[in-house]
């Protein structure tokens, strides 16, 4: 009898510490569950800020629209900034003129027709001081063409109040027409170089020199 109970009570203790061995491993198995659950979620919210982050660079891009063959921006401080092709160009009055300046070719002698420059700005609306004598005298002109070159020109050099001849916006050479995808020529008579005649212009670029001097001082 002693033997069974022994045995009896033997078996009940290994039962018992089974029992908890089971209990042990099912929280464990619970615990860590909840922790890779936690884990999943913690990853889709990094994926998400990594994704926000990654698209806001690109929506920023995307929010300057980018200038289509020919296409000329007009903006800096103006009140209306748009963009100008050949097409549009060429329903606006024209002008023509004679010009001979020197380049890297030798001299050059050619007849020109287009826009002035100056009906093409002022439909932007340039923003000059009228509190100040003369403030649009404070203004200038970037013209930016293919490879990024550039001139700059003050704004009384293509005003009609001020200067003698007018700078265009090119359609044609000689009688031919510019290709719609280069976009139109600067062309400027007053000059005996042809170093601002800037081709295949893309962009028009109104400032004033007041923040610049101002803040050198």
């Amino acid at each position: 009898m002693m033997c069974g109970r022994q045995n009896q009570r033997r078996a009940g203790l290994a039962l018992a510490a089974a029992a908890l061995l089971l209990a042990g491993c099912g929280q464990s198995a619970d615990t860590k569950g909840a922790d890779g659950a936690d884990g999943a979620k913690d990853g889709a919210k990094g994926g998400a800020a990594a994704g926000a982050s990654a698209s806001a660079p690109a929506s920023a891009k995307a929010s300057v629209a980018p200038l289509g063959p020919g296409e000329v921006r007009v903006g800096g401080e103006v009140a209306k900034p748009y963009s100008v092709t050949l097409a549009d160009l060429r329903k606006l009055p024209q002008a023509s003129v004679e010009v001979k300046f020197t380049s890297a070719k030798g001299e050059q002698r050619h007849t020109y027709q287009g826009v002035p420059l100056h009906d093409v700005l002022k439909t932007a609306e340039p923003r000059f001081d009228a509190a100040k004598k003369n403030g649009q005298l404070r203004g200038f002109v970037s013209a930016t063409g293919g490879g990024d070159y550039r001139a700059v020109f003050a704004w009384a050099e293509i005003d009609p109040g001020f200067a003698k001849s007018q700078v265009l916006l090119a359609v044609s050479e000689d009688g031919v027409a510019f290709d719609d995808a280069a976009g139109p020529r600067l062309v400027v008579p007053q000059d005996t170089k042809g170093g601002r005649y800037v081709s295949e212009l893309n962009q028009l670029w109104v400032g004033v020199v007041d923040p610049v001097v101002d803040g050198a001082k």
